[in-house]
């Protein structure tokens, strides 16, 4: 190895991994869904924050749409 490195001469280079990043968000979650989520992941040994991100990815994957149906109002 040398002793120094001239890295002034290196192009730079794009993350590759840039678009696989993971965006932090700050969630209201109910405390019953936590629960579930938590006991899921002690389970399998998998972090709940993850199984959580996996299951929207596969949400995400099988184009599942929320049907809401809120009362009317009168």
């Amino acid at each position: 190895m040398k002793a120094e490195y001239d890295f002034s001469t290196m192009k730079a280079r794009k993350n590759p991994y840039a678009s696989k990043l993971k965006k932090p968000v700050t969630m209201r979650l109910s405390e019953d869904v936590v629960a579930y989520f938590k006991a899921m992941a002690a389970e399998s040994g998998v972090p709940y924050q993850s199984l959580i991100n996996l299951y929207l990815r596969d949400c995400l994957a099988q184009n599942r749409r929320v049907q809401i149906k809120w009362p009317s109002a009168g």
